[in-house]
């Protein structure tokens, strides 16, 4: 449990800014809820849908494979404002954002299942949509508990456990369902990922407090003004669009380096088992980001200081996609994902504390996170439509990877625009 939110005289509790730091028993429930959340994205993505695609196309692998990311990617586009700016407008008993955590955590889970049995390309589309708007819609009510809960003094110490939650959750997916599906199939692989996002959302919500919004305070929910405040002006607030953009790139670059991974070591390195081998690179990739977000975030909290690690960060995962531009081989490989780990890692603790801090007003903090989670869904959107031609006409992995790195540096130049932030 978090200590109760101090709040200002004539302030709800649930609009309040946190002063009081929050327990480690409130940080371990976010912790796993975000495990469960993550597992529930990239255990698909990395391992099932691949292997969905290849059964239904193998001629055609990645393009369906592309397809079926790409529209999920649509819907995760607009399920994560829309979501979070419901969640502000709620003012139900049980809080704002644990009734739409619990339906999200529900819909990702209807969802899988129907992925575990989807017979054909309609049906796999359908099944990750649903996914996509499940946990987009569970992630903007997780981030919002962020804004909502921990002061800004201890934000890059739970956004540093928040990028290991989400390591784990992609490592811990890809080994649970490499050996379930390996041993049972895929459908039991699927319902093993269903149950998991459930129990980690129910775990949160019991076990965790969540601010009544009291109906006097709650914003206009008059149609033309909702929409209307789904726009954040960059004009206004310009460190909110720099910050946004810098995530954004940061996103793209991993997109492009870590979508296509398991046809990579397949059809590049021409590793025996890629199944197997991704499970390594995602292992020395995740002991890696553990060290990168622990580090980053003690540090950065302590010094009050977000951009130099944002730059550190930004330069070492350019430098792992690089290596993959000169060497596609297996040993390099095991060199470029730890290096990845660690600056993906670092830059998670950072951006998450950074990303709160320039959020335009209290009463919109779950609209305006689900705004900057724009930056992490629309990657996945603009990748799988743009990395197929890159392969074809812009000199195969070695281009994609190039690609990653210049998306990484750029995302260096932006956050250098942010002002409100040291």
């Amino acid at each position: 449990m978090s200590e109760t939110t101090e709040t200002t005289i004539g302030v709800p509790e649930a609009l309040a800014e946190p002063i009081a730091r929050v327990r480690p028993g409130w940080m371990s429930l976010l912790f796993f809820a975000n495990i469960a959340l993550w597992l529930g994205v990239y255990a698909p993505i990395q391992v099932l849908l691949p292997q969905q695609a290849e059964l239904l196309d193998k001629v055609n692998k990645e393009f369906v494979l592309g397809l079926v990311m790409g529209v999920g990617a649509v819907v995760a586009l607009v399920v994560n404002p829309a979501v979070g700016l419901l969640s502000d407008r709620t003012c139900s008993r049980f809080g704002r954002r644990h009734p739409w955590t619990v339906a999200g955590a529900a819909v990702a889970a209807v969802g899988l299942l129907v992925l575990a049995f989807a017979p054909n390309v309609a049906l796999l589309i359908t099944g990750w949509c649903l996914v996509q708007a499940g946990l987009n819609g569970m992630l903007a009510t997780l981030m919002s508990a962020i804004a909502d809960r921990v002061p800004v003094g201890q934000r890059a110490q739970v956004g540093g456990l928040v990028g290991i939650a989400q390591m784990l959750g992609t490592v811990l997916g890809a080994i649970v369902v490499v050996l379930v599906a390996g041993f049972a199939g895929l459908a039991p692989a699927y319902a093993v990922c269903a149950g998991i996002v459930v129990a980690g959302a129910a775990f949160f919500v019991l076990r965790t407090p969540d601010a009544h919004l009291p109906v006097e305070f709650r914003p206009s929910a008059k149609a033309g003004e909702v929409l209307r405040n789904l726009w954040v002006s960059p004009r206004r607030f310009p460190d909110f669009a720099w910050a946004w953009s810098c995530h954004f790139m940061i996103n793209l670059g991993n997109a492009f380096g870590t979508l296509y991974l398991l046809f990579f070591l397949q059809d590049a390195v021409h590793y025996p088992d890629p199944a197997t081998g991704l499970i390594i690179m995602m292992a020395l990739y995740g002991v890696a980001l553990v060290i990168g977000a622990l580090l980053a975030g003690h540090f950065s909290d302590k010094s009050g200081r977000r951009k130099p690690y944002v730059l550190v960060a930004s330069g070492v995962m350019a430098l792992a996609a690089l290596l993959l531009v000169v060497w596609q081989s297996w040993p390099v490989a095991l060199v470029a994902s730890p290096l990845l780990g660690v600056g993906f890692g670092a830059y998670m603790a950072v951006a998450l504390a950074m990303l709160t801090q320039v959020l335009p007003t209290a009463q919109d903090r779950a609209k305006d996170l689900g705004v900057i989670n724009i930056a992490n869904s629309l990657p996945q959107v603009l990748a799988p439509l743009v990395t197929p031609l890159v392969l074809a006409y812009l000199g195969g992995y070695p281009g994609l990877f190039a690609a990653s790195a210049v998306a990484t540096l750029l995302a260096a130049v932006l956050v250098l625009r942010v002002k409100a932030v040291r």
